[in-house]
C-alpha cells in the first residue's frame, strides 16, 4: 500500500504509519550509514602508520590509501545521486551499504598494498552510491512536517559534523587496542545493522520514467571531478608548480566547464542546473564547500599538534575531540529543532561560521608548552557549537524545495561540494604549513627549533581557516534569503 505525504510544512503530525514511529527508526538507519561513510574519511589516517609497517609499503605510496578513496568517492557522487533518482533510493542505499561492507572486509584482509588500494577505491565507489541515497531518503521521509524535518536534519547534521572527529577517536582505539585492520572490519558490523534496518524501515519515493542517460555529461563530470581531486591530492607531495599537480587541476576545471555547457543543452541532464541555481540550494552548496575547506584545519592539524607536540597517544588524541563532538550534536539538534523552523537558515549558518572562526582564532594561541585544558579545549567547544549550527541547517537547505525526482542528485551535490572543499583545504593548508615552517627556520636560523617552527605553521593555518569561516559567514548572510525554507513538493512513499 502507498500513502501520499503532502508537503504542507504543517507542524501537525500525519496519521500514516510511516510518518510516525517508523520514520524515526528510518532516521536511525540513515544516520548509521552516514556515520560509517563519514568516519571512513578519517579513521584510516590513524591506522596508516600501523598498516604501512605491517604491509611494508613506502611513505610515498601511503597517501594513495587515503587518496584512492577520495578520488573514487568525489568523482562518482553526482552519478550515484542520479542513479538513486532513476533506479530507486532504497535500492541504491542497499547496494551502497552491502558493497561498502564487502570492500571493507577485503581491505581488512589485505596482504599487501595492492589489495588494500583496491578495497579503498571500492569503498569510495560504494560510498558514492550510499551517501546521496541516504540524504535523499531523509529528505523525502521528512518532507511533510517542517518541525520534524528540522529535528531530523539536526540529528543527521550532527552525525555529519562529528563523524570526522569520531573517526579519529575510533581509529585510535581500534588501532591501539586491536589492530589497524579493525578500522575496516568495524564497517561490517555497522553495515549489517544498517542493511537489516533499511529492509525493515526504509520506504522509497516515486521514481520517474526511464530516460536516455546523459552519457556526455556523466563522462565530463566524473573525469572533471577525478582530475580536480587527483591534482589537489598531488599538491602536498609534488608542489603547486609541478605538472603532476597543475595538469590534472586544469584539465578538471576545463572538463567541469564543459559539463556545465552540456547540462544546459541536454534534455535529460545528469545535474539539472535549476537544482544548483536556486538561491537557497545554491547558497547551501557554496557554503558547505567553504566550511568543508576550513574543517580540515581542525581535524588534521590539531591531531598533529596533539600527538607530535603534546605527546598524546592515538586513543588520547581521539578522546580529546569528544567535547567537540558533544557540542556539534548540541548545536545541530538545537538549531534544527528549536531555531530553524522559526528563523530559517539565514541567521544560523552565518552565526555558526562566526563561532567556527572564533574557535580557529583561539587555536592560534597554542604553543609548545600549552595544556589541553586551557589551550585546546575552549577552542574545540566553540568550534563544535559552530559546526552544529552549520551542518544541520545547511543540509536541510540544500535539499529543500527540490522535486522528488531530483532529490538524489541534489543530495549528491551537497556531498560533492564538501568533498571538493575538503580536498582544497587539505592541499592548501598542507602547502601553507610547509612554507611557513621553512620560512621560520630560515629567518630564525640561529635560534629556531623544529617544534617552534611547526607551531608557526599551525598558527598560519588556523588564521587562514578563521578567514575562510569569516568569508563563509559573509557569503551566507548575503546569499540566503530571510525567512523559512521552502516546502518540498508532494512525495509518494511506498
Amino acid at each position: 500500500m502507498s500513502s501520499v505525504i503532502s508537503s504542507t510544512g504543517s507542524d501537525h503530525p500525519t496519521t500514516n504509519d510511516h510518518a510516525g514511529r517508523n520514520r524515526w527508526l528510518a532516521l536511525v538507519v540513515l544516520s548509521l550509514a552516514q556515520l560509517m561513510d563519514i568516519v571512513d574519511n578519517t579513521i584510516m589516517n590513524i591506522a596508516l602508520p600501523s598498516a604501512q609497517h605491517d604491509l611494508g609499503f613506502s611513505t610515498d605510496d601511503r597517501q594513495w590509501v587515503v587518496t584512492g578513496y577520495a578520488l573514487a568517492f568525489g568523482s562518482l557522487l553526482l552519478l550515484g545521486g542520479r542513479l538513486s533518482d532513476f533506479f530507486g533510493r532504497k535500492r541504491m542505499f542497499l547496494i551502497g551499504v552491502g558493497g561498502f561492507a564487502a570492500a571493507s572486509a577485503l581491505g581488512g584482509a589485505a596482504g599487501g598494498l595492492e589489495m588494500l588500494l583496491v578495497a579503498r577505491v571500492a569503498q569510495g565507489v560504494f560510498g558514492a552510491l550510499l551517501a546521496p541515497a541516504a540524504l535523499s531518503l531523509l529528505s523525502v521521509t521528512f518532507a511533510d512536517n517542517a518541525k520534524e524535518r528540522g529535528r531530523a536534519f539536526g540529528i543527521f547534521g550532527a552525525i555529519s559534523g562529528a563523524g570526522g572527529a569520531l573517526g579519529l577517536m575510533l581509529g585510535g582505539i581500534l588501532t591501539q587496542g586491536l589492530s589497524w585492520r579493525w578500522c575496516l572490519y568495524v564497517n561490517i558490523v555497522i553495515a549489517a545493522i544498517a542493511f537489516a534496518g533499511a529492509l525493515a524501515f526504509l520506504r522509497d519515493g516515486d521514481r520517474p520514467e526511464r530516460v536516455r542517460p546523459d552519457i556526455a555529461g556523466t563522462a565530463a563530470a566524473v573525469l572533471g571531478l577525478a582530475g580536480l581531486v587527483y591534482g589537489l591530492g598531488n599538491a602536498e607531495s609534488h608542489g603547486w608548480d609541478n605538472p603532476a599537480t597543475l595538469a590534472p587541476i586544469i584539465a578538471g576545471i576545463l572538463l567541469l566547464a564543459a559539463f556545465v555547457l552540456i547540462e544546459r543543452r541536454t534534455p535529460h541532464p545528469l545535474l539539472p542546473l535549476h537544482v544548483v541555481l536556486d538561491r537557497v540550494r545554491g547558497s547551501a552548496y557554496l557554503t558547505v564547500a567553504i566550511t568543508g575547506t576550513g574543517m580540515f584545519a581542525v581535524f588534521l592539524f590539531l591531531t598533529y599538534y596533539l600527538q607530535n607536540t603534546l605527546g598524546f597517544s592515538p586513543i588520547q588524541s581521539g578522546a580529546a575531540f569528544l567535547p567537540m563532538i558533544a557540542m556539534v550534536m548540541v548545536g545541530a539538534v538545537f538549531s534544527g529543532t528549536a531555531l530553524l523552523p522559526r528563523t530559517g537558515p539565514r541567521p544560523l549558518i552565518p552565526g555558526g561560521c562566526l563561532l567556527a572562526a572564533t574557535g580557529m582564532a583561539l587555536l592560534t594561541g597554542i604553543g609548545t608548552d600549552s595544556s589541553y585544558v586551557t589551550g585546546v579545549l575552549p577552542a574545540l567547544l566553540v568550534t563544535g557549537l559552530g559546526f552544529g549550527f552549520i551542518f544541520g541547517p545547511i543540509q536541510n537547505a540544500a535539499t529543500s524545495g527540490v522535486a522528488p525526482h531530483d532529490a538524489g542528485v541534489a543530495s549528491a551535490t551537497v556531498n560533492t561540494a564538501q568533498q571538493i572543499g575538503g580536498a582544497i583545504g587539505l592541499a592548501v593548508f598542507s602547502s601553507l604549513a610547509t612554507t611557513a615552517i621553512n620560512n621560520y627556520l630560515t629567518t630564525h636560523a640561529a635560534t629556531a627549533t623544529i617544534a617552534e617552527a611547526t607551531i608557526s605553521g599551525y598558527h598560519l593555518v588556523f588564521w587562514i581557516a578563521a578567514a575562510v569561516f569569516l568569508g563563509g559567514a559573509a557569503l551566507a548572510a548575503l546569499l540566503f534569503r530571510t525567512g523559512l525554507l521552502p516546502a518540498n513538493p508532494n512525495v509518494a512513499v511506498h
